[in-house]
C-alpha cells in the first residue's frame, strides 16, 4: 500500500467565544449532573412524628404508643373528682416498664420549643400509681387546695420521655396544652402531636419533627448545581 500523500490536518484553532460557549455548556451540564445527585441521594428520616388532636378530661385515659409498635409507652391519665369540695383532681404521665419523664421529684417538666431531651437532662419515675405528676390539686373542706405540678394552663408545651425499643433506649416527647378550671379545678388536656427519635440514645429537641442532619448534603449540593447553572461568562482581561 502506498502512503498517503495527504498532509495531516493542522490542529483546528476555536475563537475564544467558542471556547467560552463550549465550557458553558461543560458547566451546565455537569450542574445537571449534580442536581441529579442531588436528588437521587436518600434522606433517611430519623426522627418520626405523628400529629394528632386527643382531648382527655375527668377520668380518662390515652394510651401513648409512640412508635406504633403496639406496646403503649406510657399512659397519660387524669383522675379527679371535679363536682367535690374534697379529693385531688389531677393529671399524669405513667411510664411503662419503668419509663421516665423529663423532671425531678416526680413533677413532670413542661418544657418549652427547641428544649433538649436526651442523656444529658434529669429524668423522674413515672412508674407510680399516678405516675408523675403534670398537675395536681388536693383540696379539701378545712385547708382549701394545694397546688403541684408545672402544667397548670399551659399551651403547647413539651413531655420529654425515655422509653425502650427493642431494649434500647430512645428519647422523644408529646406536646400538650392544659386548661384547668377553677373553682374545682377541672382539667382538660389536649394532646396535639408527638414525636421519637429513631437513633437509640440520640437527643431530640422538643417541637422537632425532621432530623437534623437530613437533606445536608442534597440541598448542598443543590445549591451547588444552582449556582453552577447561573455562572456568568468570564469577560475578556
Amino acid at each position: 500500500m502506498r502512503p498517503s500523500s495527504r498532509l495531516p490536518r493542522a490542529p483546528v484553532r476555536l475563537s475564544e467565544a467558542v471556547h467560552r460557549q463550549l465550557s458553558l455548556y461543560a458547566l451546565a451540564a455537569n450542574a445537571a449532573g449534580v442536581t441529579a445527585l442531588a436528588l437521587a441521594l436518600p434522606s433517611e428520616a430519623k426522627v418520626v412524628y405523628t400529629k394528632t388532636h386527643k382531648i382527655i378530661r375527668t377520668d380518662g385515659l390515652y394510651p401513648l404508643d409512640l412508635n406504633h409498635d403496639g406496646t403503649i409507652d406510657f399512659l397519660i391519665q387524669e383522675q379527679g373528682y371535679p363536682t367535690s369540695s374534697s379529693g385531688n383532681n389531677g393529671l399524669g404521665a405513667k411510664g411503662a416498664f419503668g419509663n421516665p419523664v423529663e423532671g425531678s421529684n416526680r413533677l413532670a417538666s413542661a418544657l418549652h420549643k427547641s428544649a433538649p431531651i436526651g442523656p444529658r437532662q434529669h429524668f423522674t419515675s413515672s412508674t407510680g400509681t399516678f405516675g408523675a405528676i403534670m398537675f395536681n390539686a388536693a383540696c379539701s373542706v378545712d385547708s382549701g387546695c394545694s397546688i403541684v405540678g408545672k402544667w397548670n394552663n399551659v399551651k403547647n408545651r413539651y413531655l420529654g420521655v425515655r422509653f425502650q425499643i427493642d431494649g434500647k433506649t430512645h428519647y422523644g416527647w408529646a406536646r400538650f396544652s392544659v386548661e384547668v378550671q377553677k373553682p374545682r379545678y377541672v382539667i382538660t388536656a389536649t394532646l396535639t402531636g408527638y414525636a421519637y427519635e429513631t437513633t437509640q440514645k440520640k437527643e431530640i429537641r422538643a417541637g422537632q419533627i425532621h432530623d437534623a442532619d437530613a437533606n445536608l448534603a442534597p440541598a448542598s449540593l443543590g445549591r451547588l448545581a444552582r449556582g453552577a447553572q447561573t455562572a456568568p461568562a468570564m469577560r475578556k482581561p
